[in-house]
């Protein structure tokens, strides 16, 4: 009986890293027409010319970080001429914060924290950047997050236009974006769009036979033989296909596997596989709502408990409820409304009756929506 025991020295995992989100695998496959043409977009970098704008579209888990990621480990390896940066435009969403990434980049450190101007840290950039002869190429990624912040325009204004003020700076801009409803040639404004015209590539969500084939990859090389049946493995397909995320069926993967271990199995069962979906699926609202400032969280909070009362709620009830004890406009009341239904958070239609109404509904259950904010 015991040798059918996991010891609590023994893992399922061959190599855990490979089971994680942000992991960029060796293999990277149906992905080779969009590598080609970002590879042709940095080309000009590559010869110390300006790279070519660029716009990376697609539905969330559809590969458009890791092949970034993947092209600029390209590029580190092969000059030191042209610098890639990448930014997490959740994280880092201000302009501020962006360029203070990229100083960070080029000099090792980040600016100081209190007492340094936005122009101080460019002029800086700037300066590396003539001084040492680079090229830069930024990728913003997730950049509808600026678009809710309203610092997408401000940001490639900086960047797209620094060659105006610093003569001799060379940036060139890869954009990602999640949401498809997001259309940045109407985004931007003049000035910006004068200087911007970017390429779009699109990402389209993989087949049911190419998710099968990416998680088969990551089971083999993230996991033991004999650790996951291949009944189990289609299992794990169909709940990714039916989430419309990879990373879900990779976060799945982790998480049965680590079920199965704590039960002290030499391999998954359906009983892990089904617990660690109802985990696994919530995953787009677990990274969202960390990125949420704490009015966000308020309004959230808010629409939740109502929620749980009444599906469909009224956009002016909610907002005159929470004016009741949190100071907050109705514009600023508003914005935050739009941005989470860009993040898919809640679904805002519009409904005609005495005037036009706004209706809000949650897209997740109210609990668990509570559960992730506290």
């Amino acid at each position: 009986m015991k040798k059918n025991l996991l010891m609590w020295d023994e893992s399922l995992f061959r190599d855990p890293d490979v089971l994680e989100i942000d992991y960029v695998p060796e293999q990277f496959e149906f992905r080779d027409a969009q590598m080609r043409e970002l590879a042709f977009q940095i080309r000009p970098g590559l010869r110390g010319g300006r790279p070519l704008n660029t716009v990376c579209k697609g539905l969330p888990g559809t590969g458009k970080t890791t092949s970034i990621k993947k092209l600029f480990a390209e590029i580190e390896e092969t000059t030191k001429k042209l610098v890639p940066v990448y930014i997490n435009c959740q994280i880092d969403n201000t302009k501020f914060a962006i360029v203070s990434q990229i100083y960070k980049k080029l000099s090792g450190h980040l600016p100081p924290s209190s007492g340094t101007s936005f122009k101080q840290v460019f002029d800086a950039v700037a300066r590396i950047l003539i001084k040492e002869d680079i090229v830069l190429i930024v990728t913003l990624d997730d950049a509808n997050y600026l678009l809710y912040e309203n610092e997408i325009n401000k940001v490639l204004y900086t960047l797209l236009r620094s060659h105006e003020t610093y003569e001799g700076t060379r940036i060139g801009v890869i954009v990602i974006i999640s949401d498809m409803d997001v259309d940045l040639s109407r985004a931007v404004d003049a000035r910006v769009a004068s200087v911007f015209r970017p390429t779009e590539i699109y990402f389209a969500p993989y087949s049911d036979a190419e998710i099968r084939e990416i998680m088969k990859v990551r089971v083999v090389q993230g996991l033991f033989p004999g650790v996951l049946s291949d009944e189990l493995l289609d299992l794990v397909v169909r709940q990714t296909t039916g989430s419309g995320d990879l990373r879900v069926g990779i976060d799945l993967l982790k998480r049965a596997t680590l079920s199965a271990e704590r039960a002290a199995r030499r391999s998954i069962e359906k009983e892990d596989i089904c617990g660690a979906y109802e985990i696994s699926k919530y995953l787009h609202l677990n990274y969202t709502t960390k990125t949420l400032k704490d009015e966000e969280r308020l309004v959230l909070k808010s629409l939740a408990e109502r929620s749980s009362q009444s599906h469909e709620m009224n956009a002016g009830d909610v907002y005159r409820e929470i004016k009741e004890s949190n100071a907050i406009g109705y514009t600023r009341f508003y914005e935050i409304v739009k941005k989470m239904d860009a993040m898919r958070l809640i679904n805002l239609q519009y409904r005609e009756g005495k005037g036009r109404t706004r209706i809000i509904t949650l897209r997740y259950d109210p609990e668990k929506v509570l559960e992730y904010l506290r």
